[in-house]
């Protein structure tokens, strides 16, 4: 017990909503060490979704994703309509390309269309202040439960401590350490994203739907899966649900996030793998998998891991295997005009304040080519599913096909 009181006072104990959600959870930290196992979970479950601890942060969390809603529909409508009003006062067309520096010089400063953008961008770092108090001021039973999942199935957990490059750093919309600095990271992403989803994830739907709309090889035989860039692995447990007999992993290079992702997987005794590695370089054998999916993993990642991540994807996908990349847009045309000049904003806004440092890398890299010279078929027009709700980020679309030749 030494340790973990240690533990516990250097990081600060404080009183208010924090030490009402350690008195509900009952000091977990003593529990975990007198009985090695620490399920926390002091307002049960609403399906698959740990409630949050507290009212007061629940209360938060809804209020944080109402304003989402509302900022990401009425208040961005609001700034687009202005954003054409501005654009036909200087006799441009919105309908039509026009540079980005242009754009922006145009639109930035505005009062509606800047009101629309600070809020945005306030509310999500407000949003990770709050969470993070929460893991941080109950460290002790928070990481005492992640403790004691390491080792327990079923499925498997593997570390590779130091591994991470120095690009995978980087603070990703704006959460504080990014998916590899921070020992909670798999938590604040988890919480993060239902708010990021506008709520409309709670149950990992979007997930889900996914899963579902994932193509299978010709021959129909689907044994090992692997999603790349797993996050806290809602994708990986939606896949074993959806091929409940094969073997599924799921590789991250955020050692929190493959932590906390399989912690989640026991505690909803769901047996898949996880893998702290990287997208690029799996270290699984040559020909592995049936199937490899990625779910907005490669508009956080530089544009060369993006060529190296399809290049080792070819070789551990097995012949006839199937390759099925899912992000923001994919395909050739997908810097498409949108008739206000806000996607230039927008694209500005998600590079320099939500901390998406290779998000014009992102755009420019040579998807479906870099496929096709790693000796893939490529099918573009995937299946017609939208698989995220980012309103400000026209979502997730399931658009190209990777198929290794039999």
């Amino acid at each position: 017990m030494s340790e973990l009181f240690n533990r516990r006072s250097a990081m600060g104990f404080t009183g208010g909503a924090a030490g009402l959600a350690y008195s509900l959870m009952g000091s977990h930290s003593a529990v975990a060490a007198n009985l090695g196992s620490a399920d926390i979970e002091p307002r049960g479950t609403d399906g698959i979704l740990e409630r949050l601890p507290n009212l007061d942060l629940e209360s938060y969390d809804e209020f944080s994703t109402s304003t989402r809603v509302w900022i990401n529909t009425d208040l961005n409508r609001s700034a687009e309509r202005r954003a054409v009003q501005i654009l036909r006062e200087n006799g441009l067309n919105p309908r039509e390309e026009m540079p980005f520096e242009k754009a922006v010089s145009l639109l930035a400063d505005d009062p509606v269309i800047s009101f629309r953008n600070h809020a945005w961008q306030r509310l999500q770092m407000h949003m990770w202040t709050e969470l993070r108090r929460e893991f941080y001021n109950n460290y002790d039973a928070y990481m005492s439960e992640m403790e004691a999942a390491d080792n327990k199935g079923p499925g498997v957990l593997e570390m590779s401590p130091g591994i991470e490059p120095e690009y995978t750093k980087h603070e990703i919309h704006m959460q504080p350490g990014g998916y590899t600095g921070d020992e909670f990271a798999g938590h604040l992403y988890h919480y993060g994203t239902n708010n990021f989803y506008n709520g409309q994830n709670y149950q990992d739907e979007r997930h889900v739907s996914l899963a579902n709309a994932v193509p299978v090889p010709a021959d129909g035989k689907v044994m090992r899966i692997l999603d790349a860039g797993s996050s806290c692995g809602q994708q990986v447990v939606a896949l074993k649900k959806r091929f409940p007999d094969a073997e599924v992993w799921g590789v991250d290079i955020g050692a929190p996030m493959v932590r906390y992702s399989h912690m989640r997987a026991v505690d909803m005794g769901v047996d898949v793998n996880f893998r702290h590695a990287l997208s690029e370089e799996t270290g699984f054998p040559d020909g592995y998998f049936d199937i490899v999916t990625s779910y907005l993993l490669h508009h956080e990642i530089t544009e060369e891991a993006t060529y190296q991540t399809i290049r080792e994807t070819e070789r551990i996908l097995r012949p006839g295997g199937v390759y099925f990349p899912v992000d923001v847009y994919t395909n050739p045309g997908r810097r498409r005009i949108d008739g206000t000049g806000m996607r230039h904003i927008r694209d500005w806004m998600t590079h320099r304040w939500n901390h998406e440092r290779w998000w014009y890398e992102y755009q420019r890299a040579d998807f479906f080519g870099e496929m096709e010279r790693a000796g893939m078929n490529v099918i573009e027009g995937g299946p017609k599913t939208q698989v995220s709700s980012q309103v400000s980020m026209n979502g997730g679309i399931a658009n190209v096909i990777g198929i290794k030749p039999a």
